[in-house]
């Protein structure tokens, strides 16, 4: 393993029972709601409409890749396949932003995940595309329309790492089963987008959840977020637009599954951040950089002030 290097070093790595006791302190969590067995007509009604988070304890208790994709198994069918690594690095203004620190063999990769304690990710990774065998050993599930398996993404993370504060960009509802290793997860709802500071022209979040600064977001205190462990062979539901942050307790790889939003307005908002404002913000990154950042935290937090400003018409107050 010594041939492998990673930008980031152990020391990096998040203290997870500090950060766990320091984060409960400021801010409030509620447990994420888990279920075991349940129908399609009572997941519907009770999580897909409204749009709320659940911990799906049973729903990939047949996948056969629960059992058969063991780092051994994975490395003799695909280690031989270059595969790029992510840090955080990711997220940060300059040229790095939206990049890939360097590639690896997935067995290389994989024997990081076993073995490491360093900030290395993979995300987004089509098996379908890349590995399409491997897609026989998933089963989409029943509970929804919308699956598609021409989307099948595997995402995995060194013990120790964690995917930065979001949501993701194509607006479509996530279904996330980790197959081995457990994850810290944080959830907001989209109406804490402005209470999170959200980033014009992405969908990303800077604030520090494991060290809050209130006096810099003072409304991270307004937020209202979920917590809970998921551990392999559970599955998470993202609903669309939902904030999410992973930490990797142990070192693992998830695969998720995406159902495309039942509304076509938000479809076309997805379509809207990945055709257009994503690209302009690559492109804006590339020309000013730094600047490009400030200008877009600057606007956070005048989105986020306003929140607090009362609303006038003609010189009275708002609604009453």
């Amino acid at each position: 393993m010594s041939a492998v290097r990673i930008r980031d070093e152990q020391s990096q790595a998040p203290h997870f029972e500090h950060v766990a006791v320091a984060v409960r302190e400021h801010l409030g969590f509620a447990a994420l709601p888990r279920v075991g067995d349940i129908d399609r007509e009572t997941f519907q009604r009770e999580y897909l409409e409204p749009e709320r988070p659940v911990v799906l304890q049973n729903l990939a208790c047949d996948w056969p890749a629960l059992r058969k994709w063991t780092p051994e198994y994975l490395g003799a069918k695909h280690g031989d396949r270059l595969v790029k690594v992510y840090d955080a690095s990711f997220a940060a203004p300059g040229s790095s932003y939206m990049g890939a620190v360097r590639q690896l063999s997935f067995r290389e990769y994989l024997e990081l995940v076993v073995s490491g304690s360093l900030d290395a990710r993979m995300f987004l990774y089509n098996i379908a595309k890349q590995m399409p065998q491997l897609v026989d050993d998933i089963v989409l599930p029943a509970i929804a329309d919308g699956f598609s398996r021409r989307f099948v993404f595997l995402f995995a993370g060194c013990k120790g790492s964690a995917t930065p504060l979001h949501y993701d960009i194509d607006m479509a509802h996530v279904f996330h089963t980790p197959l081995t290793g457990t994850r810290r997860i944080t959830l907001f709802s989209p109406s804490d987008s402005a209470n999170l500071y959200q980033h014009p022209c992405t969908v990303r979040s800077y604030v520090d959840l494991n060290s809050p600064d209130f006096r810099k977001h003072p409304r991270l205190r307004k937020t209202h977020g979920y917590r809970g462990r998921l551990v392999a062979g559970e599955t998470l539901f993202i609903p669309s637009r939902y904030w999410h942050y992973v930490e990797y307790e142990q070192g693992g790889y998830a695969i998720s599954l995406r159902c495309r939003h039942q509304r076509l307005r938000t479809r076309m908002k997805g379509y809207l951040y990945l055709g257009l404002l994503s690209p302009t913000d690559r492109l804006l990154n590339r020309l000013f950089g730094e600047h490009w950042f400030e200008w877009k935290d600057t606007r956070a937090h005048a989105v986020a002030d306003a929140k607090d400003r009362p609303l006038s018409t003609s010189g009275s107050a708002g609604p009453h």
